[in-house]
């Protein structure tokens, strides 16, 4: 999984052609914490597929804001630069991969 900010999101997420999955998440939130191995191990058997993604919201507050993030975690999944699914909370490796598959299917 890549760690993205300001600088390059357009190129990873919005320029993206395909599926990505963007975590937003902060060292100091334990669900946070919990979540992202589930995503690792996501991004290990699909990573062929779909993109995987996180922001640290505390050292990019500016993309948190511009999306909303009120919560954490919160994952955004993304189709041809578009945001087209935001999961608020902790989500099991079936619910994030149905999200995936649902995504590349439309």
């Amino acid at each position: 999984m890549k760690e993205i900010g300001e600088s390059d999101f357009q190129s990873v997420v919005l320029d993206s052609e395909g599926v990505v999955l963007v975590d937003f998440w902060a060292t100091w939130c334990g669900p946070c914490q919990r979540q992202g191995p589930v995503i690792d191990e996501l991004s290990t058997e699909m990573g062929k597929q779909f993109v995987f993604a996180k922001v640290d919201i505390d050292q990019h507050p500016n993309l948190a804001y511009e999306y909303g993030i009120e919560a954490l975690p919160t994952l955004m999944v993304f189709k041809g630069g578009k945001a087209v699914e935001q999961l608020v909370g902790m989500h099991d490796a079936d619910q994030l991969r149905k999200s995936l598959e649902s995504a590349a299917a439309e």
